[in-house]
């Protein structure tokens, strides 16, 4: 079982129009709702797949009464922290003419000291039957640095890996305490590490102990970036032959779901986990709404254009 640990999860609103004139007033339909967030996102696609996986999430106030509904609709096995405060709300715009979408992502509000440890307590409860933890997105207000670095010290205290998706210092103190993969993308590495390159910021999180980093690079596919025995870092590229257009909203946590699904399975290569995180990722693009894969999703890595 693969679990997922959002603590700061939020309810999706996604909105449709045919061209965004930036300025003026645009007449919509009602958004789609669902309940979302990273490890959210995560938690669908693992499901969508056919994997077996468990989300721990936090919901709090009417927003978080709407965000409990959807998820129990959606099917995926979970459990439930209440928050006192709100659960956030985030919001994609869909611009169907130029195939861009503008996301609009409250910070959300911060949380009790027993409340985190109410979450704390799950995640020690939860990874004895887990076989992989994945922590994915932003962390509230006021959270701990080391919330992530937390989980990756319950995974290795289990003997089970620990993928991390999130950014900053959480993302640098996650590979001191030896995550398995991390997963940002290139902007959140050069807002963490301070490199510009992607290789130099991915061997940045090898030094200090990651052992894998996928690194997403929008249009120009994904990354994998691993020790190897002469010390440089071994790099391994995939991306399909032309760009894809739609909502890459949840593309990444498309890429996470990928490397948890490998994981949990006793993959290690970074070559296959790449192909299995870069087309899945293309699939989300394809998709309506995060945390959904294109039914296209396997033909996609018949396509990859892999580079060693």
């Amino acid at each position: 079982m693969i679990l997922t640990v959002t603590p700061n999860p939020a309810l999706d609103l996604t909105y449709r129009v045919a061209n965004l004139d930036v300025g003026e007033t645009h007449r919509v339909a009602a958004p789609a709702t669902r309940a979302g967030g990273k490890g959210i996102n995560v938690a669908r696609v693992v499901s969508q797949t056919g994997g077996h996986v468990f989300a721990l999430t936090t919901a709090g106030g009417p927003a978080g009464f709407r965000f409990a509904d959807d998820l129990m609709a959606s099917g995926v096995p979970h459990e439930l922290i209440p928050v006192a405060e709100q659960t956030r709300s985030s919001v994609a715009i869909v611009d169907e003419g130029s195939g861009l979408t503008t996301i609009l992502n409250e910070t959300g509000s911060p949380l009790q000291s027993a409340e985190w440890v109410a979450i704390g307590d799950a995640v020690e409860r939860l990874a004895v039957p887990a076989s992989c933890i994945v922590g994915s997105g932003s962390l509230p207000p006021g959270a701990p640095e080391d919330f992530y670095a937390q989980l990756v010290e319950v995974a290795s205290a289990h003997g089970i890996p620990a993928i991390v998706d999130a950014t900053g210092p959480g993302l640098l103190i996650a590979a001191e305490a030896g995550a398995a993969v991390l997963k940002p993308n290139r902007r959140e590495l050069t807002e963490s590490t301070g490199e510009t390159d992607p290789v130099a910021g991915a061997a940045r999180l090898l030094a200090l102990g990651a052992g894998l980093v996928l690194v997403s690079l929008g249009e120009q596919g994904m990354m994998a970036v691993s020790s190897s025995a002469s010390g440089s870092p071994a790099v391994v590229s995939a991306r399909l032959p032309r760009p894809l257009h739609g909502n890459a909203t949840g593309a990444g946590d498309a890429g996470v779901a990928a490397v948890a699904v490998c994981l949990a399975a006793g993959i290690s290569d970074p070559e296959t986990i790449l192909r299995k995180a870069t087309a899945w990722s293309a699939a989300a693009v394809l998709a309506p709404l995060a945390g959904e894969l294109d039914p296209a999703y396997s033909e996609l890595e018949s396509q990859l254009v892999v580079t060693v």
